[in-house]
């Protein structure tokens, strides 16, 4: 049986070309997309299929996505939006809706709802934040809320998937030359001389974190080096008398 992987946004600047890099590596890749066209495009150039589906709801996952699964190797949670706005006055309603439920709910969703079949073949799921999700991003705040809180998700949610067999990383990349980085932004970022990132090293960095990421791990993607682990930094513990630096203890479920 060959391997199969699933990649969200995948008729996207990353999400195509890591598309292309799985199916070089011999995956049978399944692209969900909502842009149609596109992906059937790119479905039919790797010879994998594709799936129209917004990641963003549950019942979309339910309906759309698992009923064309029977086996899954490696899930790419790749897709996500900005707000396009960095004032919070001018954010609408819809964009901040959508912002946090294509980055978050789209998360959440793809793990609750592949977890199972990753499960039958200890399979890997890699998650595609942003370094958005590690420091603070002015630019676009919303979209720096979403990514955080996919960080702090996949820390969490890591060592319960392990116990299933399932792994769970993520790579955390910084600007990247896609068709999200345009207009004014694009412009106030060839005036700085700051370099992008090629999509082409976000998707090599996907595919390490899938072979070799320890669960939670986060991998920092930038332009010119190549992928790091992360040092989440420990914060200080209490003081209390005999209960110096430790740690709380698992909660009751």
């Amino acid at each position: 049986m060959s391997r199969v992987a699933i990649v969200t946004g995948g008729a996207g600047g990353i999400g195509r070309v890591l598309v292309s890099r799985l199916a070089e590596d011999g995956y049978r890749v399944v692209v969900v997309d909502l842009a149609e066209e596109r992906a059937e495009a790119l479905a039919r150039d790797v010879r994998g299929e594709a799936l129209v589906a917004d990641v963003s709801r549950a019942a979309d996952w339910a309906e759309k996505v698992l009923p064309r699964l029977e086996h899954l190797d490696l899930a790419c949670l790749n897709a996500g939006v900005l707000t396009g706005t960095p004032s919070l006055a001018d954010l609408a309603d819809t964009a901040y809706r959508r912002s946090v439920g294509v980055n978050v709910d789209g998360v959440v969703f793809g793990v609750r709802a592949l977890a199972p079949l990753l499960e039958r073949s200890r399979g890997t799921i890699v998650v595609t934040s942003s370094l958005a999700g590690l420091v603070g991003m002015p630019s676009d705040p919303v979209y720096s809320l979403t990514k955080h809180a996919v960080v702090g998700f996949v820390r969490s949610v890591a060592p319960q998937l392990e116990q299933r067999g399932v792994r769970v990383t993520m790579v955390n990349p910084g600007l990247a030359d896609t068709p999200m980085v345009a207009g004014p932004v694009r412009d106030a970022i060839e005036e700085a001389g700051f370099p992008l990132l090629a999509p082409e090293e976000v998707a090599d960095a996907i595919v390490l974190a899938a072979r070799e990421g320890r669960p939670g791990e986060a991998f920092v993607v930038q332009p010119g080096r190549e992928p790091v682990s992360f040092r989440f930094p420990n914060v200080p513990g209490p003081r209390t008398p005999g209960a110096e630096g430790a740690v709380p203890p698992p909660l009751p479920r």
